[in-house]
């Protein structure tokens, strides 16, 4: 068995971000009112959302911003684009949203089935994710995946981010695990796979979104039950 460790990303792999992150985002709208503030549309809102939250992602990844401004300027960023300058509703909704989004449940179909499989199969399963400690353990233990995972490593307890090799030396460190015997499975090209490259371990492209990705991966996978044919 050339692999022994299975090193996972979370959000957008195994756990369904984008659908649990919409229904978190709807219940907010509904229970803090936003139509009557002047917020008209949720599908609009849900669009401005994810573009202020993924340049914001990519601005903390880069080191230019603090996690906590993460946090709550994504909410600022677009109650702006509704001509709401309101920051204690914006602190407000990102301290609910934080609290709600970690119990949401939705997995990518077969998660549970793949690590089943992968875990009978002998193979050491962890976690390497780019997200918040409490957050991410929270949602792990909601949607059930806490037995299938050996260790989990987050840029926050790790002080590194995908795709910095210092985030994997960790992981190393932590889980005692040889880079020959490892491998990175995730969607994100930027932070999964060149994370892999950069930390001289093969990796797997989860391709959900059957993306042209920029660079080449040492496998592709369209769906999760596709990793059966890797391992």
């Amino acid at each position: 068995m050339k692999y022994k460790h299975l090193f996972f990303d979370l959000d957008h792999t195994l756990w369904d971000f984008d659908s649990n992150c919409r229904f978190t985002l709807e219940h907010l709208y509904q229970s803090m009112e936003l139509k009557e503030r002047g917020v008209d549309d949720f599908e609009r809102f849900y669009k401005h959302y994810i573009i202020h939250n993924d340049r914001l992602w990519e601005k903390y990844r880069a080191g230019t911003i603090r996690s906590e401004d993460l946090r709550w300027k994504r909410m600022h960023l677009t109650l702006v684009d509704f001509k709401i300058g309101d920051e204690k509703l914006a602190t407000e909704m990102s301290t609910q949203f934080l609290e709600m989004l970690p119990s949401r449940t939705i997995l990518f179909p077969y998660t549970i089935e793949i690590l089943t499989y992968l875990k009978e199969k002998g193979y050491q399963l962890h976690l390497i994710t780019n997200g918040f400690e409490k957050t991410q353990h929270s949602k792990i233990t909601y949607s059930g995946l806490s037995p299938y995972f050996m260790e989990v490593i987050t840029s926050e307890g790790s002080n590194s981010l995908k795709p910095h090799k210092e985030i994997f030396d960790y992981a190393f460190l932590k889980t005692k695990a040889l880079p020959e015997h490892s491998i990175m499975i995730g969607d994100s090209i930027e932070a999964d796979i060149m994370g892999g490259i950069n930390a001289g371990i093969d990796q797997v492209f989860v391709n959900h979104l059957n993306i042209e990705p920029s660079v080449k991966a040492t496998y592709t996978v369209y769906s999760l039950k596709e990793l059966e044919n890797i391992f």
